[in-house]
């Protein structure tokens, strides 16, 4: 059965209450159930993650190796600063969606560069927690196993 890393970055444990005039109002908790629930209907399992720590999203990246056929990524913060997701991402093969609730294109100029995306399969921003749907089933599509 094909396996799925849902890994979230720095302060998306804080979604629902931080600035939810750009986040939401949708909690990690939830997006973490919409995930399941998709996979549960889609025929595939997922795990997610989350950590505020670099080497803890390092670390998940290297245990996905040989457990989950892909990652969906929301580095959040990390995305603009973290040559170190880029380089994990490089080590393991895998591919990686990367993710963002909002559209980092349409906000400050820092968060218009990404590292993750020149080693991503694509990218998905700016449609809110339903995003996190588009890119499990980007992610499918990548890997040739939608229904």
């Amino acid at each position: 059965m094909t396996s799925v890393l849902v890994l979230n970055g720095p302060n998306l444990n804080l979604l629902g209450t931080r600035q939810p005039e750009i986040y939401g109002t949708t909690t990690l908790a939830d997006v973490e159930a919409i995930c399941a629930d998709h996979g549960a209907a889609q025929g595939f399992d997922v795990t997610c993650l989350q950590s505020n720590h670099e080497g803890g999203l390092v670390d998940a990246i290297h245990g996905a190796k040989g457990v989950h056929d892909g990652i969906v990524l929301n580095a959040g913060a990390y995305t603009h600063t973290s040559i170190a997701l880029h380089d994990a991402i490089v080590g393991v093969e895998l591919p990686v969606v990367e993710l963002h609730l909002s559209n980092i294109h349409a906000r400050e100029s820092f968060r218009h560069t990404s590292f993750i995306a020149p080693v991503a399969v694509g990218m998905i921003c700016g449609f809110g927690a339903p995003g996190y749907v588009l890119a499990l089933d980007a992610l499918l599509g990548h890997l040739g196993r939608a229904k």
